[in-house]
């Protein structure tokens, strides 16, 4: 098992009505506060005149209108103002693309030159004013973590960056705001959450073996309520479930004596990136056609693993087992409604050798579980046309 660091400070308010909490959440930080969000949903669902009203007493600056795949302009408007009006905090609420750009503002507002800088290099960020979220998307595990990914459309750049100081201080996750979520969007915050998980529990064997035991449960978990929460989207036992398993799934604790670069998220960045995909949706693609271009000698006992410990496949022969699970995962996504194939989202081959360099510039894949060059990358995402 490898050395590691497991540093998870962030006050998790689970439940019914934890919103209550947030004055005395945001208190120890100051009174001048920027409220993040994205579009109408916190409006529609009474969320937003809640928060407003819980924090009366603060002095509260909006930055309304943050992108599903949250641009840097946003993340440039959010630092004006909190230099402005001197901010003492930030208060995210929506989905993941709200608490990412927050992030990246709230270490904006205490940075001299362009966030943007940030999100390039991870390593310049300095101090970083308190993060706080309200979640209403079971998805990205950012409220729990040290990272963003912010867009920059101008470049077609879709990157990550992180930073200790980028973990919230505290979060508020009720899983009663996921019940007007579309059924397309909890289907894709599934996807997001499994490939968080696959992304960990494929690579090289540490030992880690309590690590794997807890991804896989976290994995059964989506394959369990996720179909529930499509059919009966007021059901809490299912939200609850997966709003848990969305921060479980990357808070460290799966990555715990593991180590290795990532795989689909940097050749699904360059999807959205390009094309503006929904992240999710773009990785229910990407993933099974990866899993496939890595089956071979050295892989086929972790996909069986894989197979036995999540899907409860019984088939003896090695591949025939791991491949009835790439079959099984594939026909989940296509199941929970989301699209087939990069065709079906209009998306040619015209810009796979541009992506492909991309995605090996910045995801590192000489370091992933099964190492890939461009001309890897090229042919997987031909593999989903």
């Amino acid at each position: 098992m490898n050395n590691f660091r497991y540093y998870a400070p962030t006050d998790i308010r689970f439940g019914k009505n934890q919103v209550e909490r947030l004055p005395e959440l945001l208190a120890p930080y100051g009174r001048k506060v920027l409220l993040v969000y994205g579009g109408g949903s916190i409006r529609r669902i009474g969320l937003y005149d809640k928060v407003k009203e819980l924090l009366r007493d603060f002095e509260v600056s909006e930055l309304p209108g943050v992108e599903p795949n949250p641009r840097i302009a946003s993340v440039r408007r959010g630092v004006a103002i909190c230099k402005e009006k001197q901010i003492d905090a930030v208060l995210a609420v929506g989905g993941g693309s709200a608490i990412d750009a927050a992030k990246v503002i709230a270490g904006g507002a205490c940075y001299a030159g362009d966030p943007w800088e940030l999100v390039q290099d991870g390593r310049k960020v300095g101090r970083v004013l308190p993060i706080v979220t309200v979640l209403t998307l079971a998805a990205t595990g950012t409220e729990m973590n040290r990272n963003a990914v912010i867009s920059n459309p101008e470049t077609n750049e879709k990157l990550g960056t992180a930073a200790p100081d980028f973990i919230p201080k505290a979060s508020v996750c009720d899983p009663a705001y996921l019940y007007s979520l579309p059924p397309y969007q909890t289907a894709a915050g599934t996807a997001d959450i499994m490939s968080h998980l696959f992304e960990q529990y494929f690579q090289a064997d540490t030992g880690a073996y309590l690590s794997d035991r807890f991804a896989e449960g976290v994995l059964k978990a989506c394959l369990r309520y996720c179909p529930i929460a499509l059919k009966e989207p007021d059901n809490y036992e299912a939200r609850a479930n997966l709003m848990w398993a969305s921060t479980q799934a990357l808070n460290g604790l799966t990555s715990c004596g593991k180590g290795g670069a990532w795989t689909c998220h940097p050749i699904e960045h360059e999807l959205s990136a390009y094309y503006d995909v929904t992240h999710g949706a773009g990785l229910a693609i990407v993933t099974p056609s990866w899993m496939r271009y890595i089956l071979h000698d050295d892989t086929v006992g972790k996909f069986c693993e894989y197979a036995r410990n999540v899907w409860n496949i019984t088939e003896q022969d090695p591949y025939q087992c791991a491949k009835q699970a790439i079959d099984s995962t594939e026909a989940f996504f296509w199941e929970c409604g989301l699209p087939k194939s990069l065709t079906e989202l209009g998306i040619d081959d015209s810009k796979f050798e541009t992506m492909a360099k991309k995605a090996v510039r910045f995801g590192g894949l000489a370091g992933a579980y099964v190492p890939l060059k461009e001309k890897d990358v090229v042919a997987i995402l031909k593999m989903c046309l």
